[in-house]
């Protein structure tokens, strides 16, 4: 099974070994061996790429992904992995004080940073951020240098992501606020698979079905830093 997957962690990433790893990696690779699906086979990919790769056959499933009726237009979703807050990532001690998507608009000298197409996107607009105000990266990993640097006051995603960034770096001058329920209540996401194919998408929700919540499962998450509240917010 041909898995796409980004440089985001906690989901997924490459260790000091070069082996890819992450919750969504290692839930991906368990659900692969279980329906003797083949070798599991991580590959690579920007943002962007994802569902496009995916609907032209050139991967099988992608990493965890928030589910829209847009995104359900071009791909088929599993039933969901995981459900999340977003956060921002913001300077070290948070100097503007920000302390969500609201905050962040009525600060006239805020620029938000958010990756290209991420539903993080029309969020911040829904809860006022200027439009001229947003900032547009291809990756993490530069939004992330964007706010070291002060090119841009905050970056919007999903917090977990955020903090296994910074964890990841422990010399990073970089903080993670949640953003308020009110702004955004925690959202689910999902694999994505080519549509047409209804008899693999069932598979692997019946798989999905027997792990998530299972005592592999939340000792797998928990190493990845998720808490059983996390969990069971999914289930």
């Amino acid at each position: 099974m041909r898995f796409a997957f980004l440089q985001e962690p906690p989901f997924c990433f490459t260790d000091a070994s070069g082996r890819v790893s992450g919750c969504d990696t290692r839930l991906a690779s368990k659900i692969c061996q279980m329906l003797d699906l083949g070798d599991f086979s991580p590959i690579e990919a920007e943002f962007a790429e994802l569902l496009p790769g995916v609907a032209e056959g050139r991967w099988d499933m992608t990493t965890g992904l928030f589910v829209s009726d847009e995104r359900k237009r071009l791909v088929d979703f599993t039933r969901p992995i995981w459900s999340l807050p977003d956060g921002l990532m913001v300077a070290r001690d948070n100097p503007l004080e920000l302390k969500g998507y609201r905050s962040l608009a009525r600060h006239p000298s805020a620029i938000l940073a958010v990756i290209a197409d991420q539903i993080q996107h029309q969020t911040a607009l829904q809860n006022g951020v200027p439009p001229d105000r947003v900032r547009m990266f291809a990756t993490q990993a530069q939004a992330a240098e964007a706010v070291a640097k002060g090119t841009v006051q905050a970056y919007a995603s999903v917090a977990m992501a955020h903090r296994g960034y910074v964890g990841g770096r422990p010399g990073a001058a970089l903080d993670v606020i949640d953003v308020p329920i009110p702004e955004k209540p925690p959202a689910s996401g999902a694999f994505a698979l080519a549509k047409g194919n209804e008899a693999l998408r069932r598979r692997v929700d019946q798989c999905l079905g027997e792990l998530l919540g299972s005592a592999w499962h939340r000792e797998m998450m928990a190493g990845y830093g998720f808490s059983d509240a996390d969990i069971d917010r999914l289930l």
